[in-house]
């Protein structure tokens, strides 16, 4: 009879227990707020491009060839945003950057450079700056643009026509554009990216999403002379400007490779820093922006911050060179935006700003357009910060000190690889899975970082990396994000 008491007290206590539990368990939205901005009634936002003006307004252009400025995004005050129509008539702006009194709009067949001269809010000077590819009509020839980098270039990223082929120039190429309008075939392979955008450094990434050559979204280094691992552009090698800044047509890739394979057969092959798994931490990886508040975001400093459109989500992005290739680990950050994600830009308060559509890709946002705000609330979430690769294991550097005896537990991680098969197909299955085993876990003196010892660690593989165990050693709470997915190209010697 006493058992039978003590079983109902039980499981009448046990709602309060896990309602307890839930409440003291740290939320997202504890660490990072979506904030969204209404878009007034009336306006298709769609967008495309995202930049600041000196004077603090947000340029946001859009898919349907509009520009507007948005005053007072930086107001704490909810909902006393204002938009302007600034601009219209232009071709599907997926880049805006201001530099030197214009504001530079990459447009699907040129680059153009906009002002207000005459200081009525709206734009009346339109100079083509360049025009050197072309375009053919086909739905699929999307042109995204970089900022400005360190020498004065903006970079842009030219899909192909459709998946395969390259019906006019430079489709299937990256180019670098100067401010005066002279243009530098820079880049072969590249298949339909999602956005463009330089790091902390002012050297340029793109994403291109899944399809033949790319077995799954990744984030991808530009370096000039590289050959990003589409061959559908390579027909331009026959141009005389091709020539002389690139050589010689590189090596067409073998197909149904790996990745690893490719790199060290063909000399101009740069693989992509990071692969993003499919279905798991996105479906169609887009903007890029690095975090250069210098702790007003957190403590993410000079990671970058890599958007999907399909999934409506942000992801990090932890990047260290290895023999002189980045390699590196996605970490999920941010969910919650109301649709597709495309361009993201940080403000000068930390803050980081993201616009949305979903026509013609689908997102799961919920909504045709959005433009949101993420704000740093200024707690510090319990992450992992980084994942460095040592050669024979990882270091886990934490965000917050860790709890021994959780940290030093090999119960708390599991690991898991898988890679791509590197094939003109559209698409992979994940191929060649292993299980690496963990053997050592020790925490250093500093009380953040985790040394792993790790056999059977493979290159050219993600490293899916599970910490659910790892506990905070103040408040015991788990990570916040307890994924992370790291991509090995090379093994450093200690």
């Amino acid at each position: 009879m006493h058992l039978h008491r003590l079983i109902i007290l039980a499981f009448c206590f046990l709602p309060f227990l896990v309602s307890s539990f839930a409440q003291d368990a740290p939320k997202p939205e504890d660490y990072y707020k979506v904030v969204p901005i209404p878009v007034p009634e009336g306006i298709v936002l769609e967008a495309g491009g995202l930049d600041f003006m000196p004077d603090g307004r947000l340029a946001v252009s859009t898919r349907r060839g509009d520009i507007y400025m948005v005053s007072n995004a930086l107001d704490e005050v909810a909902d006393n945003e204002t938009f302007s129509l600034w601009a219209r008539g232009l071709h599907e702006v997926l880049g805006l950057a201001y530099a030197d009194g214009w504001l530079y709009a990459t447009q699907r067949p040129e680059i153009t450079r906009i002002k207000d001269s005459d200081k009525d809010g709206r734009a009346d000077v339109f100079e083509t700056v360049s025009d050197g590819w072309g375009i053919s009509g086909d739905y699929h020839e999307y042109a995204f643009g970089s900022k400005f980098d360190p020498e004065g270039n903006m970079w842009v990223v030219l899909c192909l026509t459709g998946s395969f082929s390259s019906k006019v120039p430079y489709r299937g190429w990256c180019v670098r554009v100067s401010k005066d309008g002279k243009m530098i075939p820079t880049a072969s392979g590249i298949r339909s990216p999602g956005g463009i955008g330089l790091n902390a450094k002012g050297e340029a990434f793109y994403c291109d999403n899944q399809g033949p050559w790319n077995g799954t979204s990744s984030l991808k280094h530009l370096t000039p002379g590289s050959f990003q691992g589409h061959p559908g552009g390579f027909g331009w090698f026959s141009l005389d400007e091709v020539k002389a800044a690139m050589g010689p047509e590189h090596e067409k890739p073998k197909d149904r490779s790996r990745f690893h394979d490719e790199m060290d057969r063909l000399p101009h092959f740069r693989p992509p820093a990071i692969l993003l798994p499919h279905g798991t931490v996105g479906n169609s990886a887009s903007g890029i922006a690095p975090d250069v508040s210098k702790g007003k975001f957190g403590p993410f400093r000079e990671q970058l911050f890599v958007a999907d459109q399909t999934h409506s989500v942000i992801n990090r992005c932890f990047l260290e060179k290895v023999n002189g290739y980045y390699q590196g680990a996605c970490f999920p950050f941010v969910k919650g935006f109301g649709s597709g994600n495309v361009p993201v830009v940080q403000a000068s308060d930390g803050s980081l700003f993201s616009g949305g559509t979903d026509r013609g890709w689908g997102a799961r946002g919920g909504k045709r357009y959005a433009l949101d705000r993420v704000v740093w609330t200024g707690k510090t979430p319990f992450e992992i910060l980084e994942m460095r690769i040592r050669k024979d294991g990882f270091e886990l550097e934490f965000t917050k000190p860790v709890d021994k005896e959780s940290a030093e537990s090999l119960e708390s991680y599991e690991m898991k690889t898988h890679t791509y098969i590197f094939q003109g197909k559209y698409g992979s299955p994940r191929v060649d899975a292993s299980t690496p085993s963990i053997k050592t876990a020790k925490l250093a003196k500093d009380g953040k970082t985790v040394r792993l010892v790790i056999e059977g660690m493979q290159r050219g593989h993600v490293h899916e990396l599970k910490s659910a165990g790892v506990r905070s050693k103040e408040e015991n709470h788990p990570l916040l994000h307890d994924m992370a997915y790291y991509t090995i190209w090379n093994f450093p010697k200690s």
